[in-house]
């Protein structure tokens, strides 16, 4: 496959790696993005965690909450262009599915598609006649219930809706009494991504290749075989803390893990607080958006007037 400049500024731009060390990587694996992304980090080229999957639909992320916090919803629609995600129609139909996420219990998107939407019909009709009223492609993305037995719920929108993100804090505490401890992290999540709430949710699969990639960066730099199983776990032990929510520096005080600042919130509250869930929702993560050549587009408009 052949490697094009924009291929080499898309790697670039993933990992901060120099211009000819994108290029190498694309060569050495034949064009694929995610292999390069490897390949870089294990010479030690690129910054980890950056996934190689565009992140360019517009749209927005909504979520809804019971008033006593005990049960919250997010869902995620997209549309073609930003001018779109900011039209108040569209804004208030993803507010009200939002809302209809968390009211009914659907199982899966079919389910949810079917409810009944007012006086339109269902979800998928209501979603139909927006697309004809809009004048743009719109999809019910995904969507998500929370309301774990007792679990306190609360969130973050940021950006009016680029990222939305839900909390559950395990307390006898009332919503009001997490509302500033729940926010702070999920400022945290909306800011931070973890991919994990704690090392035992740490996905095994995962767990593997950032080890394999470990092994790799040291032998690059020289460290002899033998000694790579006393250096692994250290290293690993240091990823962990960067990817797993609890272990992460707080953002407002870096002098406390988050798990140190809901312990600190816990006992100033006098009530029990442990983080049981998470849930983080950016627009457009891992979709890639068609790449319009208008050059092109209007050569062959022009292409086709000239043969009628």
């Amino acid at each position: 496959m052949a490697v094009t400049a924009q291929m080499v500024k898309e790697l670039r731009e993933m990992t901060g790696a120099g211009m000819m060390d994108c290029k190498k990587a694309l060569v050495e694996t034949d064009g694929d993005m995610d292999k390069a992304v490897e390949t870089l980090r294990e010479k030690g080229l690129a910054k980890a965690a950056k996934k190689a999957g565009r992140i360019a639909a517009m749209g927005l992320v909504k979520t809804a909450f019971s008033a006593d916090g005990k049960a919250a919803a997010i869902v995620e629609v997209n549309s073609e262009t930003d001018f779109v995600a900011k039209n108040d129609e569209f804004i208030s139909f993803v507010e009200k599915l939002a809302n209809m996420a968390l009211e009914n219990d659907a199982a899966d998107m079919d389910a949810f598609m079917a409810l009944p939407y007012e006086s339109e019909g269902t979800v998928q009709d209501a979603l139909t006649n927006k697309i004809a009223t809009i004048g743009e492609n719109l999809s019910i993305r995904r969507f998500q219930k929370l309301a774990e037995p007792g679990v306190v719920y609360t969130g973050y929108i940021h950006g009016g809706g680029s990222i939305g993100v839900i909390v559950g804090i395990k307390t006898d505490a009332s919503a009001d009494e997490i509302a500033v401890v729940g926010k702070d992290v999920a400022m945290q999540v909306a800011s931070m991504n973890p991919k994990f709430l704690d090392e035992t949710q740490v996905d095994q699969a995962w767990l593997d290749a950032e080890t394999e990639i470990a092994k790799q960066q040291l032998l690059n730099e020289g460290k002899k075989p033998e000694l790579l199983e006393r250096i692994i776990p250290g290293k690993i032990k240091a990823i962990l803390k960067e990817v797993c929510l609890v272990d992460q520096k707080f953002v407002k005080d870096s002098d406390l893990t988050v798990q140190k600042y809901v312990d600190n919130a816990a006992k100033e509250a006098g009530k029990d607080m442990a983080i049981a869930a998470m849930v983080r929702y950016e627009v457009g993560e891992g979709i890639e958006k068609k790449e319009e050549d208008f050059a092109a587009e209007v050569a062959a408009q022009q292409a086709a007037a000239a043969k009628k």
